[in-house]
């Protein structure tokens, strides 16, 4: 590691009547500075989900994966699978920061998730997910996610 790969802190106290903020200040946004602006932003987002008659609000890293099948969504918990009424594109605009990757046309994973890779047929990607169920990565996104994967 660099001197540039190290992030400085400095903190102000400022009066109970200014409203806090945090400011961001660098050469390029990298990996390390994306997880840190997804955990400062985790305390605002929160997902719906419904289980039966049920409601559930759902933090982002609360979810595996995220699947859409015949034009229902569905977020994947460690033992348990919620329906969403949010279309998968939208999901992921609101999850880009969150360290979700589109992995096929109908799903996308949590990345901080996957205990691990292994290779399959026709150039695909099967990830292995620490609930110890499998998702497979079309061969479309493998190359980006290798890249992805790499730069963190």
């Amino acid at each position: 590691m660099n001197s540039k790969d190290f992030i400085k802190v400095r903190i102000e106290q400022i009066s109970s009547e200014d409203e806090s903020e945090v400011i961001i200040r660098c050469h390029k946004l990298n990996p390390r500075l994306k997880q840190v602006i997804a955990l400062l932003k985790n305390e605002d987002v929160r997902l719906i989900a419904y289980v039966d008659n049920r409601t559930f609000q759902l933090m982002p890293s609360d979810i595996f994966y995220i699947e859409s099948v015949g034009g229902k969504t569905f977020f994947y918990g460690k033992n348990q699978v919620y329906e969403s009424k949010t279309r998968l594109y939208e999901l992921e605009e609101t999850l880009e920061d969150f360290d979700f990757f589109r992995v096929s046309k109908s799903m996308l994973i949590n990345l901080t998730k996957i205990q691990s890779f292994a290779p399959t047929t026709s150039r695909r990607l099967e990830a292995i997910m620490q609930n110890g169920e499998k998702v497979l990565v079309s061969r479309h996104y493998v190359s980006t996610l290798k890249r992805l994967l790499n730069a963190q």
